[in-house]
């Protein structure tokens, strides 16, 4: 068995294949960030195409799909065999080469979802993630909240951190990106994370849970008619400044 017929993270990989049962709450997150998508977007740690395939259901007019690891960068191929418009490629960031190795995708947006919190350079990063889109394109990245939730889930997700509003603001302007938009994000969220990384020390999402909780996305979503300041990811929409 070669290398490429598993990935590098067998917990992270474990993990995607749980958080695919979950269509309603991958659909909620991707209606959080779609407004905000041009027709030309790269993807930053792709997996297995949870949030990739949303993306190129509403047919952009390219969509670049990147992971680190092999493993992931076949599923993705396979899951996307005849999709002209999908483009799969590799990416480890921080990257200075990024931008003129993707300058013919014209890119207008990069998206990282659940990824920057696994980069220790996360600065570097989201100065990377600026340079492939220039001062007219989009920044989007949602990162996990609330140091204080850190936990074991966490720990063997391989999360450098947890962010806040003001923190991740912060790393954007480290960047060399202005912030547009900042929000909470699956404010109930919360007391699983935290019941299930702090008080049970679980060191997988239950898929049971997992499955009850999906199932009430659809009253989860009115979340938004109660801002209250706090949630179990937040989301930030930016560009680098000009």
């Amino acid at each position: 068995m070669s290398g490429f017929d598993r990935p590098g993270d067998a917990a992270g990989a474990e993990t995607l294949e749980i958080m695919s049962a979950a269509p309603n709450y991958n659909r909620w997150q991707y209606d959080q960030i779609a407004p905000h998508l041009g027709r030309r977007i790269l993807e930053i740690g792709s997996g297995i195409g949870n949030m990739s395939q949303l993306m190129a259901d509403a047919r952009p007019e390219l969509l670049v799909c990147t992971d680190l690891d092999e493993f992931y960068r076949q599923r993705l191929r396979e899951r996307f065999a005849g999709r002209d418009e999908v483009r799969v490629d590799s990416l480890a960031l921080p990257d200075e080469a990024a931008a003129a190795r993707f300058a013919d995708a014209r890119l207008d947006t990069v998206v990282a979802l659940n990824v920057v919190e696994h980069i220790e350079d996360h600065v570097g990063t989201l100065r990377t993630m600026g340079s492939l889109v220039g001062p007219t394109g989009r920044v989007v990245v949602l990162v996990p909240a609330l140091p204080a939730l850190h936990g074991s889930l966490d720990e063997d997700l391989g999360h450098f951190r947890r962010y806040t509003p003001a923190t991740l603001r912060q790393t954007y302007e480290a960047a060399g990106l202005r912030v547009d938009r900042l929000w909470w994000f699956n404010r109930v969220g919360v007391v699983g994370w935290w019941y299930n990384a702090r008080v049970r020390r679980t060191r997988r999402i239950p898929l049971a849970q997992l499955k009850s909780f999906d199932a009430l996305v659809p009253l989860l979503r009115l979340e938004r008619w109660l801002p209250l300041p706090f949630g179990q990811s937040v989301i930030a929409v930016g560009a680098p400044r000009a």
